[in-house]
């Protein structure tokens, strides 16, 4: 880290990424960003669509801060890369083709080139060097799947694992933004615990997305930005009793209060969203007097690659649907 001294990687203003390893770092010949659904949805809207702009701030971003950084979303993504060297103690194997699992906002990252933006993966190819610290998380890759699919899925990877351990059998799960990657594997997981899934989603095209898989679930065509409309939307399809919990997986601001809406009272809303605004979260919770708990989406959890992983690789829909995710 450069500056400021004393502070942890999220916070520092600005990451050395050319600095000598220390012991148990590692150094990754890094040929892929994956940048998170709401930080790479909010670069193409600032480009009026266009992927030459995205490439060029996420150069001068990493170009300023050593990192990817958005300072609008707050969040970065992952990277994919092969590991070059490592220090004394590194986890990391020379040679071996790793995920990370924390962050691009905490991962000293510098830039060579942008080769290919690719907005229907919200991917980018790239060549350039990063820096895993002792304590930076990572999966290594295997062949059972491709590796644009699996760093998409690694990405999301904290979702169906908080999905594991809050879907309980009979309890009604919505999911806001449920037809892109975290809510696809909300969705599955839920259903394969036996919740009941109350899907919102954004066009038919999406609902038929999620009809696709073959899982039971209820979907409704609704804008999420509307609290109105999603409150009336859970509460026709649970006739009245509301979300036991809602992830909110929508890649834009502005979901919190239908979030909170669409949950009964002593319920969960887990955030997984990074376009969350926790502020509004909170403070809107608190003037609608809604008694629910408010869960941050942390998108580490013991395990969660693995199965992910394990879960796409085992499950021919699920992993069909998250393909064509890819080549929407």
């Amino acid at each position: 880290m450069l500056t400021p001294a004393g502070v942890l990687p999220y916070d520092a203003e600005r990451l050395d990424a050319a600095a000598a390893l220390a012991e148990g770092e590692a150094e990754i010949r890094v040929d892929t960003l994956n940048i998170d659904s709401a930080s790479f949805t909010q670069l193409l809207a600032e480009g009026a669509g266009d992927p030459g702009h995205v490439a060029r701030r996420v150069t001068q971003i990493v170009d300023e801060r050593g990192k990817m950084h958005n300072p609008v979303t707050g969040s970065g993504g992952v990277l994919c890369g092969t590991v070059k060297a490592v220090g004394a103690g590194s986890p990391a194997r020379v040679g071996a083709r790793i995920v990370t699992l924390s962050s691009l906002t905490t991962t000293p990252l510098e830039l060579e080139r942008i080769v290919e933006v690719r907005p229907e993966r919200h991917q980018i190819r790239v060549e350039g060097r990063a820096v895993l610290y002792a304590r930076t998380p990572f999966a290594e890759l295997d062949d059972r799947l491709p590796e644009a699919l699996a760093l998409g899925v690694l990405d999301v990877c904290g979702a169906p694992a908080q999905a594991a351990r809050l879907a309980k059998p009979g309890a009604t799960i919505a999911v806001l933004g449920a037809a892109g990657k975290s809510g696809t594997l909300v969705c599955w997981v839920a259903a394969a615990q036996g919740a009941r899934v109350v899907a919102l989603v954004r066009s038919p095209e999406e609902a038929a997305h999620l009809a696709a898989m073959g899982i039971a679930l209820d979907c409704a065509v609704v804008d999420g930005r509307n609290a109105v409309a999603v409150q009336d939307a859970v509460s026709r399809m649970t006739h009245g009793a509301m979300a036991d919990v809602t992830f909110n997986c929508v890649n834009v601001p502005g979901v919190e209060m239908s979030c909170i809406l669409a949950t009964r009272q002593r319920g969960i809303v887990y955030f997984f969203s990074m376009a969350t605004s926790f502020q509004a979260a909170a403070l809107g919770g608190e003037a609608l007097g809604a008694d629910v708990d408010l869960m941050i989406g942390n998108g580490f959890a013991e395990g969660h690659a693995a199965m992910a992983l394990d879960l796409v690789a085992a499950n021919p829909p699920l992993r069909a649907a998250l393909e064509r995710l890819g080549r929407a």
